[in-house]
């Protein structure tokens, strides 16, 4: 084991059970342990909202994947970025105003029942699940390289870490451990980045030059085309990753840890720029790998690219920086794995016991018991899952998890904010719709049927690595059907007057 490796990781476990030791003193109810009170500024919220989204995904997978494929990997940073002008101009205030703790007070404001809160519920449960386990998956093979720890001890500390998180310090240790998390990341791979650029002094023209000689493609690696045969693809992708966001239960439910829109803006905006900046410098480290270790040893030691910002840091500054840049990713998993768990703790403790087992009609001591419980219960099975799927494509996890997002809850969302004749039938076929069809075009894809190492050795029914481009319209088209098609239409206009307005504006007004 390499003690150097061992402290930074020590460090990194010691601050955040500090922070959350501080949060779990002030995680006494369920509005504290669900929303932090609403207590965050809209900047705080934004790094907060930074951290969640910048998963390890996006910190090992981007870098990667710009390190082997070039333009195309780029591509995958675009599409993330561009999804917050979605949820800014579409989504955000209206969730805000008309949410409490989760996506279900959303629908349900305006379609209250039972049943909608079970598929709201369930949507939240599933996309949760499935994000949390790349994350698992990848900390744990992170920490086996690093410090030769068993695959299987090094899922079962980090799956007890979050779940310690999230069960004492709610809301509040999960927001304060991504802004800590934000601000290292942000702060490490900059500094980074800045020694790249400083060891071609400064000649931008001369690191694209070395990368040119450090991979096979040549010209080709800043062009299109190098990661899809296909245009549909590179459409059908970003189509996802711009959409999917603004689907996603863990970032959605951020905009209840401010008190007022105005922060809630401020919240997108900041988390925006963090995001963007932050992508800008995964591209002057996907090209400083390339021309500083070179495709041939990047791949020879992960076929994925996934190491190569560490191995870039142990080129630079040998194992000091490297253990440094591995805390960093070892944080990042960390947060965004609490922030996941929050999110799928709401819709069953919230969405679930409180209001269809409970019906309201609980103490708020019973609230939060029932809250640290199911965080209890969804780490551990998220922990066992990860423990199972050792050997899993972690993006296509990723990926699917977009796309369920995409084709379920976006359509859901924003019918119900914005379609006067939209009604509960449609609500619900739309979200089985969504769900169903993201998940069989999936399972009968080439990421699960596949000759060369699949799940199922077979030829693939359908040849699209990423079938948003079919996924997203069926669950819009779902949701469009199911309304048309039903006899309860929306009869009361005013109903949906006051809505609207109070999606818009957060308060009722009569005409």
């Amino acid at each position: 084991m390499n003690i150097t490796y061992f402290l930074f990781f020590l460090c990194i476990i010691v601050c955040t059970l500090i922070i959350t030791y501080w949060a779990a003193r002030r995680s006494r109810t369920a509005n504290q342990f669900y929303i932090a009170a609403g207590s965050l500024t809209g900047i705080q919220n934004g790094m907060a909202i930074a951290g969640d989204y910048i998963s390890a995904a996006s910190f090992l997978g981007i870098v990667g994947t710009i390190s082997i494929n070039g333009y195309d990997g780029f591509l995958y940073a675009i599409g993330f970025l561009v999804s917050y002008l979605i949820v800014l101009f579409f989504i955000a205030e209206p969730v805000h105003h008309l949410g409490k703790y989760s996506l279900g007070d959303v629908i349900c404001s305006r379609f209250p029942s039972y049943n909608m809160r079970w598929v709201m519920a369930i949507g939240a449960f599933v996309i949760s699940i499935l994000y949390i386990i790349p994350q698992l998956v990848a900390a744990g093979l992170l920490i086996r390289l690093l410090l030769d720890i068993n695959y299987s001890t090094s899922v079962i500390v980090i799956g007890g870490l979050m779940t310690v998180y999230v069960v004492f310090g709610g809301m509040f240790a999960a927001s304060w451990v991504q802004i800590v998390k934000t601000v290292v990341l942000m702060s490490g791979t900059f500094l980074l980045s800045l020694i790249v650029f400083s060891r071609f002094d400064w000649d931008v023209t001369e690191l694209i030059a070395q990368v040119k000689l450090g991979t096979p493609l040549g010209d080709q690696f800043f062009l299109p085309g190098n990661l899809f045969d296909s245009s549909l693809e590179t459409i059908s992708l970003n189509l996802t990753l711009m959409l999917g966001t603004a689907g996603l239960p863990h970032i959605l439910i951020r905009f209840y840890t401010v008190q007022n829109t105005t922060e809630v803006r401020r919240s997108i905006v900041s988390a925006s720029w963090i995001i963007g900046l932050f992508y800008l410098i995964t591209l002057v480290l996907g090209l400083g790998a390339v021309a500083m270790v070179g495709l041939e040893q990047l791949v020879a030691l992960d076929p994925t690219g996934n190491l190569a910002a560490p191995l870039l840091a142990e080129k630079l500054g040998g194992d000091f920086l490297m253990a440094f840049i591995a805390a960093i990713a070892f944080t990042t998993i960390v947060a965004v794995v609490a922030g996941l768990v929050i999110s799928a703790t709401t819709a069953f403790a919230h969405d679930i016991y409180y209001h269809i087992i409970k019906k309201g009609r609980t103490t708020e001591k019973e609230q939060l018991r029932a809250a640290q419980v199911t965080a209890f219960i969804i780490g551990l099975i998220s922990t066992l899952f990860a423990l199972g799927l050792k050997n899993i494509n972690v993006t296509f996890l990723v990926s699917l998890t977009f796309l369920v997002a995409a084709s379920s809850n976006l359509p859901v969302l924003l019918f119900t904010i914005y379609w006067k004749r939209f009604n509960q039938t449609g609500a619900i076929t739309g979200m089985i719709c969504g769900l169903t069809a993201s998940l069989v075009l999936l399972l009968f894809g080439p990421h699960v049927m596949n000759l060369n190492g699949g799940w199922i050795l077979k030829e693939p029914f359908f040849l699209l690595h990423n079938p948003g481009i079919i996924a997203i319209p069926l669950g819009f088209l779902g949701a469009y059907l199911g309304t048309i098609m039903s006899n309860k239409q929306q009869k009361n206009t005013d109903a949906f007057y006051q809505f609207y307005l109070r999606a818009h504006i957060g308060r009722f007004k009569e005409r």
